[in-house]
């Protein structure tokens, strides 16, 4: 049987409802239930505690030598080819419902996986172990004529099939004749024959993904990359909430051997603004509908006090972070549990909140336009905004151990201020206008003054500090300095000599908590290439950009950070930043669509 070391050449499926991760072999390694920050039902892909194989869900083809896999065009369905010597090869297609049924969306917490033959005569054997408490309880089995409920720890897995249920549950190898298919999700019956039902399913999910990519306003360049990343971060948010997560996964560590390992399956709203924006971009707007709900009750809850950087995606506060008894990706632990960031002060949260809504402010394509009501709820936000923006906190990189006044998170406070006056402005409110404006100035006047170093030659990373940062590259983006301003021209200067290592870009270069920073974070690359873009320096951009999109895994996907000297992908996958940089770069790369028709 081929060999496949765990790594990040996966392929992300899901329905907004949950989401799998899937190796070149085809087996699902990931699958957290019952939503993306559950327990990890399958979780080979951080290890296992028991026998290889415990923790995942493989369809083998025995002596398989050859692998193929690709998303079916424009969706979110994965198809894996395997092939053996003498000629036998099988095809496994696998996705998660989503499709309109009964006038709302169909998304079942449920994946599907189907497999044919397509030449020889192969045979199959299907080894599905879930495990339950991060792999401590080895479920319960109990079986009927066409189905196998797996029971442990509070959760039931129903797997229903045509297969032979004798042989998946004795792993036992017999002939593929003809499709299979296997539904696993909630312990409920189906309402029709499996391969029938699966079969709907794969062709109304397919139709669905067709349909919504066409409905985006896509680059004349760059098409695949960006439908790839858009569909990756549609896969990314939590539907029934709004929250949109960072990431799939939890304790794929940064670099290799270190304890730089997050669980990332919440709701940053740094992050979630990033992706509005990008799918905005591209004339998506049901993504910031949706967040907008989540937004507002966040606005509630916290009622002009204190906002954290990240919330469940049930909205929950208190997000501990613990050890669980996993050996890590590669052997690489600790597996981490919850997010001890949820107690920091990361005062860019405030303009990352305002800029996440503010669009729906002009929009009118909305269903559900923002009225006064939601302007004075935003307010408060701004409120805390002006508050904070001379005040100490983790900044945006999350440092444990220590508080500065971060450039970057001064400058989001000054982001929140400018938009509330735009949309103050734009509501007739003149002396909400005035007032928003003032404030916007004066932080600006204290962010030039502060955060710029003679010394350096440029700003820095915290007010009187000496370092830099790659979060000083969205001055331009959130409007602070035009891009030929020669003191944001100096900083990009200074930061590509500092931060860049060939056509990658750290996030800065300072020792944290963990010490200096190994490998490039791919978001500050991208940063990188829109500062270069918008400065006119557009081929050394694309140059760049071009060595991102080669980093790519080989279904278009990108995690969080990247060695400079190997290209090979780490952190946790797939990193929503990362889906983002690719459409913002594409957007403001390509040529338009004017000269090509």
């Amino acid at each position: 049987m081929l060999s496949v070391e765990p790594s990040l050449d996966l392929a992300i499926i899901g329905n907004c409802s949950c989401a799998a991760l899937i190796d070149k072999a085809a087996r699902i390694v990931w699958w957290c239930l019952p939503r993306f920050d559950g327990d990890p039902v399958f979780h080979s892909l951080l290890g296992t505690r028991g026998e290889e194989g415990d923790g995942s869900f493989a369809i083998e083809l025995p002596g398989t030598v050859r692998c193929e896999q690709q998303y079916i065009e424009n969706t979110a369905v994965v198809r894996t080819r395997l092939y053996d010597e003498a000629g036998n090869a099988i095809e496994i297609t696998d996705f998660a419902p989503r499709f309109e049924r009964a006038g709302r969306m169909f998304r079942p917490t449920a994946i599907v996986r189907r497999v044919r033959p397509i030449s020889g005569h192969p045979r199959i054997r299907v080894r599905c172990r879930p495990r339950m408490a991060h792999g401590e309880r080895v479920p319960d089995i109990t079986f009927g004529s066409n189905h196998i409920r797996y029971v442990g720890n509070g959760t039931t897995v129903r797997m229903t099939t045509n297969a032979s249920v004798t042989y998946v549950r004795n792993e036992t190898p017999f002939f593929l004749d003809g499709p299979m298919s296997f539904h696993l999700g909630p312990d409920e019956s189906l309402t029709d024959h499996p391969e029938k039902l699966c079969r709907e399913f794969e062709e109304e999910t397919i139709r669905y993904w067709k349909l919504w990519t066409r409905r985006l306003g896509l680059p004349l360049e760059y098409q695949q990359a960006v439908i790839r990343a858009a569909i990756t971060l549609k896969l990314c948010t939590y539907e029934e909430t709004g929250a949109i997560i960072a990431a799939a996964t939890t304790s794929i560590p940064e670099a290799a051997g270190t304890e730089r390992n997050w669980d990332y399956r919440y709701c940053w709203l740094r992050d979630a603004f990033f992706v509005v924006r990008a799918l905005n971009s591209l004339s998506e707007m049901e993504t910031m509908e949706n967040y907008l709900r989540y937004l507002n009750n966040i606005a509630l809850v916290t009622d002009g006090e204190h906002v954290q950087p990240l919330y469940g995606i049930g909205l929950e506060a208190k997000l501990e972070e613990k050890i669980v008894d996993l050996p890590g990706y590669r052997g690489m632990g600790p597996v981490r549990v919850g997010n001890q960031a949820y107690e920091h002060f990361q005062h860019d949260v405030y303009g990352n909140i305002v800029l996440g809504a503010s669009q729906a402010f002009f929009d009118r394509r909305l269903l559900h336009q923002p009225g006064i009501d939601d302007f004075e709820r935003l307010e408060k936000i701004g409120e805390q905004a002006y508050r904070m923006h001379d005040q100490p906190d983790a900044g945006m990189w999350e440092l444990r151990t220590r508080a500065r006044i971060h450039t970057s998170s001064s400058l989001m406070c000054w982001a929140a201020c400018d938009r509330l006056a735009k949309i103050a402005k734009n509501f007739g409110l003149d002396q909400r206008e005035t007032f928003w404006r003032e404030r916007a100035d004066r932080i600006h006047a204290v962010i030039c003054e502060k955060g710029w170093s003679e010394k350096v030659g440029a700003f820095v990373e915290s007010f009187g500090g000496n370092d830099l940062d790659a979060g000083l590259l969205l001055m331009a983006e959130v409007g602070f300095l035009p891009a030929n301003d020669p003191r944001f021209v100096k900083t990009v200067d200074k930061i590509g000599e500092t931060l860049r290592k060939g056509n990658h870009l750290f996030r800065y270069h300072a020792p944290d908590d963990f010490g200096a920073p190994e490998n490039a974070f791919n978001i500050c690359t991208f940063w990188y290439i829109d500062a270069l873009a918008r400065m006119g320096r557009k081929e050394e951009a694309r140059e760049i950009y071009e060595t991102m999109l080669s980093c790519r895994n080989h279904v278009g996907l990108l995690s969080e950070d990247t060695t400079p000297s190997t290209g090979e992908l780490w952190g946790n996958f797939p990193q929503t930043y990362s889906m983002v940089g690719i459409i913002n770069g594409a957007m403001r790369l390509s040529a338009n669509w004017g000269s090509a028709v």
